[in-house]
């Protein structure tokens, strides 16, 4: 019928995301909160359509998309394009993980082309769903990172010989601040029986701010965590259709729920949260390195050995917080000239979340070599120190990386920690029930 067709030429019409295909993660990931956010039951379109999405999901179809298409204000056009690659039209990657014809994917998966009924075109393609789902693999990805630079900013004071003073419990009470109480419960954890709370055992009594602020950064970064995860909670859980279907009241009613605000604000605090701990780090790491602050070689070389010792790594890691620096810089808010500038508002969220995702990358590599760097300063310290909570993730780092008694590449050390130690669970295929 004419109104059936409206449906498909709204997909067509609107199918328009360009650029490098998205990760395939990222397109299951929005199916699956489009699929979740179907069970509300505020969109009029046929349960069938659900599980259809299901289908596809656990067969592992998935629509190849433009990593460009969305402001914000619903991802109006991610949502065509991969709505109208499930109506078998585009490109689709099969279950053999090749770039194939929609229709012939969709079929030889055992299924057949979505036919979209009234309202199921709107549906498939006006909802924040990408957003969302980057987003959450963003924040999730950035959880594990968080934790584990607790364990890095933990074999740093080892490393050092800091003074735990500032993980005093008491003394944090004094100014409370949001985050604060985790980041010195985990950094307590992580240190718990070493010989440092011992406050005659450490070398000064106020150590440089990277080592004695890591609470305060660190429980900042904790607290936006958390502040980003409240926003996405609703965006992943929440409907952003419009217009939305009042089941219980049977009233179709349009509304301004596709457009996310704090969701982008969000994105922003965290990645700022991020850039400002990616800093702290650096800081950190040449500490260690210098003999002045650390008492230990400059380099952390080796008596007598002839090599730059870990003195070249301050290069890639000042070269990775400015790439982190400009990841973290928030999009400028200005109106939209979008349909005519009816649709004059947008939230960037989606970049804040893309931007979220690369930055999480960089992050990584500079959390590894932090690890890398505190374990040879333990080496040198006493590894006997080491408390019984980073036993195994010093020992696994230790044998990846050997004493440096000459100049050798460190890539592949390092990029065996962020395989080994720092790798995430993001992007795992999971049946959808």
């Amino acid at each position: 019928t004419a109104i059936d067709s409206f449906s498909l030429s709204t997909l067509r019409g609107r199918a328009h995301a360009l650029g490098p295909a998205m990760p395939g993660s990222w397109v299951r990931a929005a199916m699956a909160v489009r699929l979740n956010t179907l069970l509300i039951g505020a969109t009029s379109v046929r349960p069938a359509l659900a599980d259809y999405l299901r289908d596809c999901i656990n067969l592992n179809l998935v629509p190849v998309i433009g990593e460009s298409a969305s402001i914000g204000a619903a991802d109006l056009l991610w949502g065509a394009t991969c709505g109208l690659a499930l109506c078998g039209e585009g490109r689709i990657v099969n279950t053999r993980g090749e770039q194939a014809d929609a229709a012939e994917a969709i079929c030889a998966a055992g299924l057949e082309p979505w036919r979209p009924a009234p309202r199921e075109g709107l549906a498939l393609a006006s909802h924040s769903g990408f957003s969302a789902a980057i987003a959450a693999l963003g924040i999730d990805r950035a959880e594990q990172l968080l934790n584990s630079a607790c364990q890095a900013a933990a074999l740093s004071m080892l490393g050092f010989q800091a003074n735990l003073s500032p993980l005093n419990e008491q003394v944090l009470s004094l100014r409370p601040q949001p985050g604060q109480a985790l980041a010195a419960q985990r950094l307590r954890e992580s240190l718990a029986g070493s010989h440092l709370f011992d406050s005659n055992n450490a070398r000064r009594l106020q150590d440089p701010l990277s080592i004695r602020n890591a609470v305060q950064v660190l429980g900042a970064a904790y607290a936006a965590l958390q502040f980003a995860k409240d926003a996405i909670h609703g965006e992943l859980n929440g409907t952003t259709d419009n217009p939305a279907t009042l089941t219980d009241s049977q009233q179709i009613i349009s509304h301004g729920g596709y457009l996310a605000p704090l969701a982008g604000i969000a994105l922003n605090a965290l990645a700022q949260a991020l850039a400002t701990l990616a800093a702290q780090l650096v800081a950190r790491i040449s500490k260690l390195l210098n003999e002045r602050f650390s008492g230990l070689p400059t380099g952390l070389k080796p008596d007598g050995a002839d090599t730059a010792g870990l003195a070249p790594l301050m290069k890639v890691a000042e070269a990775l917080m400015m790439e982190i620096g400009q990841l973290a810089q928030a999009p400028t808010p200005a109106p939209s000239p979008s349909a005519d500038s009816l649709e004059d508002c947008n939230t960037n969220a989606p970049l804040t979340a893309k931007l979220l995702v690369a930055l999480n990358e960089k992050l990584t590599c500079l959390i590894a070599i932090e690890l890398l760097v505190a374990t040879h300063a333990i080496r040198l310290r006493g590894s006997e120190s080491v408390p019984a909570a980073l036993t195994d993730l010093y020992r696994s780092i230790a044998a990846t990386s050997p004493v440096l008694d000459c100049d050798r590449s460190l890539s592949n050390e390092i990029h065996h920690l962020i395989d080994n130690v720092l790798s995430g669970a993001c992007g795992q295929k999971r049946t959808v029930n």
